[in-house]
């Protein structure tokens, strides 16, 4: 599965997919999970994660593909008190309750820690087989992935940008600004790929890092057909664009952030294409603008 807030396909699935022998498809879920975002049964961590919820919309999803892959059960690689909220005994069955799956997950790294599941009791897995795995380290995880020939797994990690405190920084502030919804999930991924601004609410100001960074904001200037934008071809600098129509203050600003985000050392002026008209623009004191930045950036 995958959605925004996971950074799209997952190269670390796909290698151990590939390794295993086994088919992985990807299943969009990302109208549903922005609701889970929005509004969390069990809440969220310390950023904007809402794992118990989370989880269970995964779960709950997978339950509803049993038939079509003609399975009887759901199968994960969770383990008892790896992660301190979204995988202790009480998380663990509040994540069987909400996704309605019950006992038709089985977690077979600590399925002989867990109660047993319909796959156990059913006989459909021998839980004589299964594992006993608790708390955070993964050592003996890595043994069985020797064992069986995974000589390529990943590093431990999370991959979800929900748990990323300046990430969710900036999408809290989309939240109080009433964007937490599908409609702006361009957004979504414009706070992460861009340097953000914020001038009133729901009003951004959204300035390239790197080329990647550049492609990405041109990307949605063209299909957001957004009006505003600077860039230059005459120095290296960022992308500049707006999600909203900008006063002369606002976009005088905007052309200073060029000075600040660019290779302009020891050029005076610079020429800005700004919405398609060429300007040449002084190149600005940039710990005067330092202190305006702040002002946009209180968060």
């Amino acid at each position: 599965m995958y959605h925004i807030f996971f950074g799209g396909k997952n190269e670390k699935a796909e290698s151990m997919a590939k390794q295993l022998g086994i088919k992985l498809e990807y299943i969009d879920f990302k109208k549903r999970h922005i609701l889970v975002v929005e509004d969390p049964v069990y809440g969220r961590g310390k950023n904007m994660n809402p794992c118990i919820d989370c989880h269970s919309l995964m779960f709950k999803i997978a339950g509803e593909l049993l038939e079509e892959y003609g399975a009887s059960f759901v199968i994960s690689g969770e383990v008892l008190g790896q992660r301190p909220m979204s995988q202790n005994l009480q998380a663990l069955e509040k994540v069987k309750k909400l996704s309605g799956m019950e006992d038709l997950v089985l977690r077979p790294l600590s399925a002989k820690l867990l109660p047993p599941s319909k796959a156990e009791i059913m006989g459909w897995v021998d839980r004589e087989k299964l594992l006993d795995i608790n708390g955070r380290s993964r050592h003996r995880q890595m043994e069985l992935m020797e064992f069986y020939g995974l000589v390529e797994y990943p590093s431990p990690g999370g991959g979800c940008l929900l748990t990323d405190p300046g990430y969710s920084s900036r999408l809290k502030v989309l939240e109080d600004d009433g964007l937490l919804k599908e409609e702006h999930a361009w957004l979504f991924k414009l706070i992460k790929e861009a340097r953000f601004f914020r001038f009133s609410q729901a009003r951004y100001l959204f300035v390239g890092r790197n080329k990647e960074s550049n492609d990405k904001i041109d990307e949605f200037r063209r299909e957001k057909n957004l009006d505003f934008y600077i860039q230059s071809s005459e120095v290296s600098g960022p992308h500049i664009i707006a999600n909203t129509v900008l006063t002369d203050d606002e976009i005088d600003f905007a052309k200073k952030l060029f000075s600040r985000y660019s290779k302009v050392k020891g050029n005076e002026k610079v020429i800005l294409n700004n919405s398609g008209n060429l300007e040449e623009v002084d190149v600005v004191d940039l710990e005067k603008l330092d202190e305006e930045i702040k002002k946009y950036q209180q968060f």
